[in-house]
This record gives structure tokens, sequence and C-alpha cells, in this order.
């Protein structure tokens, strides 16, 4: 019979999960500054401040030639590493919670956003009716499902600082929640605006909206960074136990 005690030490990989939310938090701020640079640079959008003149949409300067190159390549792996830190944070806070609802549905909606995303990117750049629908998909899946995470995960954080068995700062123990109700008070101004006033103001909106949106993301998986840093998170890779 096979021995089934675990593996010795030497033979396990433990890596702080910290870094990990880092990625996913840089890679896709990358690509879309990054992108947005280039285009304003080839020519191809007005030199702007996005945040604030809602000049360009990031699909907007990201669509042609190199810009589109250059978001795909960084977008992709971006999508992947979000899928995997919601995994992680799902197993995470469901090891102090236990399995509700909400924490069974953190993984699925953080692997489906992440998919969303995947798709937004692919066709990014693309001509078509069906291709433009796929993308439009891709965001509104991606925008959704991602607040969606951050608010399930703030409220987990949340709990568990409640009950005394999360130790960490207030300003992140409430950073997840508070940044999924700024994305959605983001969204009820921009469909206020999209109601009352004309088209050119609705799009400008739109694209502020987007970069916002977007910053939000960002910052929320920095915040997921910093609550794992601080808690020296790590994970433990290693060869499976063997069966008798």
């Amino acid at each position: 019979m096979a021995d089934p005690s675990p593996p010795p030490a030497e033979r396990l990989l433990s890596l702080p999960l910290w870094p990990l939310a880092v990625l996913a938090a840089l890679l896709p701020a990358a690509a879309s500054l990054l992108a947005l640079w280039l285009a304003v640079r080839a020519g191809l959008v007005p030199a702007c401040n996005p945040f604030f003149d809602g000049c360009v949409s990031i699909s907007r300067a990201a669509r042609y030639e190199l810009p589109n190159t250059v978001f795909r390549a960084l977008m992709l792996p971006a999508a992947t590493l979000q899928g995997l830190v919601w995994l992680l944070a799902a197993r995470w806070l469901r090891s102090g919670l236990g399995s509700t609802p909400g924490l069974r549905a953190l993984a699925p909606l953080g692997l489906t956003a992440a998919l969303a995303l995947v798709l937004y990117g692919s066709f990014l750049g693309t001509e078509g009716q069906v291709y433009r629908w796929l993308r439009q998909y891709g965001t509104v899946v991606y925008f959704g499902f991602t607040c969606l995470c951050l608010l399930l995960a703030g409220n987990a954080v949340l709990r568990l600082a409640a009950t005394g068995r999360l130790a960490l700062p207030r300003l992140l123990q409430h950073a997840l929640a508070g940044l999924a109700v700024f994305l959605v008070t983001l969204g009820i101004v921009n469909a206020i605006v999209a109601a009352l006033f004309d088209d050119e103001l609705k799009a400008r909106v739109e694209n502020v909206t987007e970069w916002w949106g977007a910053l939000v993301f960002v910052l929320g998986f920095l915040a997921l960074a910093a609550m794992w840093w601080r808690l020296r998170l790590r994970v433990t890779l290693g060869p499976p136990p063997l069966q008798p």
C-alpha cells in the first residue's frame, strides 16, 4: 500500500498571495494607459484627460493598430489573473465565514467576469454587428459581475472584522464595499444623464464612467492585495497526496 503521508516540506512551494492581486490590478491599468498613450502618439485619438474630459473611451483608444495589439497582449493574461484572484478570495473568505450563499456565488461570478473580459479583449477591433454585440456583452458582464464580486467580498470582510476574526485597518475593512457603492453611483449618474441630456453629453459621461469604473476595479484588487499582505496569506503548492 502506498504511503498516504503528506509530501516532505522540501517538495512544497509556498508563495505569498498579494503579488497575484497586484498584477491583476496593474496589468489592466497598464494596458489601458499604454494603449491611450500609443493612440494619442499615432493621432488615432485626441490628447486629453479621459477621466475628466470624456473625449475617448477605453475601447476607442485600444481599437486599432499597435494600441490594439498591446492592449490584447496585456489584458488577456490580466483576465486570467483576475479570475484566479476571485477564486482565492472566495476560498479565503469561506474559511472564515463558512459556505454562505454569497460566498458560494463569488467564485462563479469572478470566473464569469474574467471570461467576459477575455471576450471583450478578443473581439476589440473587429467589425460587424455580431462582433460589436460580443464586445458590448463582454463589457456589461465584466463591469456588472466584478461589481457584484466587490460587494460580496466587501460584505464578507466587514462581517469577519465585526466578529473580531479579521484584524485590518478600518479603511481596508470598508474598501471593497465602498468601491462597489461608488461604482453603482457612477452607473446611476450615467443613467440619469442618458435620460435627460443630449447625445454629446451622454457620450462624454459614458466615457468618463468607463475610465472611472476601470479605476475602481484597479483599486479593488489593490485593496485585496493590501489585505493579503497585512495578513501574510500564502498559497502552498505541491504534488497531490498518493492514493492507497
